[in-house]
């Protein structure tokens, strides 16, 4: 397995690694591990109790106040390269169209190969060359190959696809906002995502099969006067509109549509704000922007 972080990430909580299915022509056998936090804290012990109190990690532009102690969460939580690990994993069995057709989970112990950026792991890729990354370009083909079958889904699934520029902030040594760049989006990016998303569904489902009460990540339908307002907005560009505004996919065949257009950020902006807010809920409502019914 490898990690695949952004170059100024500082704890590597997932690794993922694919190959071939032998069984299904064209499928592919996906694993997606994160580290065990639960190994190490336990229900109302200190760590537990402090962590509560905290409620997340919070993260600034040049540093992190963590949730969980250092020596947790960048030490024996952060899956180190060439350091053993225990886990959280699963095995997810996709075929050539991406449909899930199997999962399974497990605990163990797991050694990360390799701590890569997602700039290396795209440059490698589109070099097919894997030199300068210290892991065979074999498992990159294999990650794309399962990667591109992931998307194919997610495609035909039609899902909400806003275009919107990720601001990076650099920080000088004075602490001072030096400068304000856009991160590039790469299939590196996406990649990872598309992994966790398939095993989020899969937690979803066997916390289902297991009666299992949880949190889902739920982003209920867009609000109806909010649809209406971007048709106002689409009106006073004169963007000529008429299709459907009620499934994800909707949104996206109009962002494609002006992908050209001079308006093409303000028309992103105001389809992003006339979504609902994304909530953890024990009520399950699925989420519009992914179209998944399960997703934890």
């Amino acid at each position: 397995l490898v990690t695949i972080d952004g170059v100024d990430s500082k704890d590597f909580d997932d690794a993922v690694w694919a190959e071939p299915d032998p069984h299904h022509k064209g499928g592919w056998h996906i694993i997606v591990a994160i580290a065990d936090v639960a190994h190490y804290v336990h229900p109302d012990n200190l760590i537990d109790k402090e962590g509560l109190h905290r409620g997340t990690s919070v993260y600034f532009p040049d540093m992190v106040i963590p949730m969980l102690p250092e020596a947790l969460s960048n030490d024996l939580c952060s899956l180190r390269p060439q350091e053993d690990r225990a886990c959280v994993g699963v095995h997810l069995y996709i075929d050539a169209t991406g449909q899930k057709h199997k999962h399974e989970f497990f605990r163990g112990l797991m050694r990360s190969s390799a701590r890569l950026t997602y700039e290396q792991v795209q440059h490698a890729f589109d070099a097919d060359a894997a030199t300068e990354i210290g892991t065979d370009i074999q498992l990159i083909r294999h990650l794309y190959g399962a990667f591109h079958a992931l998307d194919k889904k997610r495609k035909a699934r039609g899902t909400l696809e806003v275009e919107m520029d990720e601001p990076r902030i650099h920080i000088n040594q004075e602490g001072i906002i030096s400068e304000i760049s856009v991160r590039t989006r790469l299939d590196s990016h996406r990649l990872i995502e598309e992994f966790m998303v398939l095993a989020n569904v899969a937690a979803a489902e066997f916390l289902e099969e297991k009666d299992v009460p949880t949190l889902y990540r739920v982003h209920d339908h867009p609000d109806a006067e909010k649809v209406q307002e971007l048709r106002r907005t689409l009106k006073t560009l004169r963007i000529p509109w008429t299709g459907s505004l009620e499934k994800p996919g909707d949104f996206s065949k109009l962002l494609r549509s002006v992908s050209d257009s001079p308006f093409k950020r303000i028309v992103n902006e105001v389809v992003l704000r006339c979504q609902s807010q994304a909530v953890y809920t024990p009520i399950n409502k699925g989420h519009f922007g992914l179209n998944l019914t399960h997703y934890s």
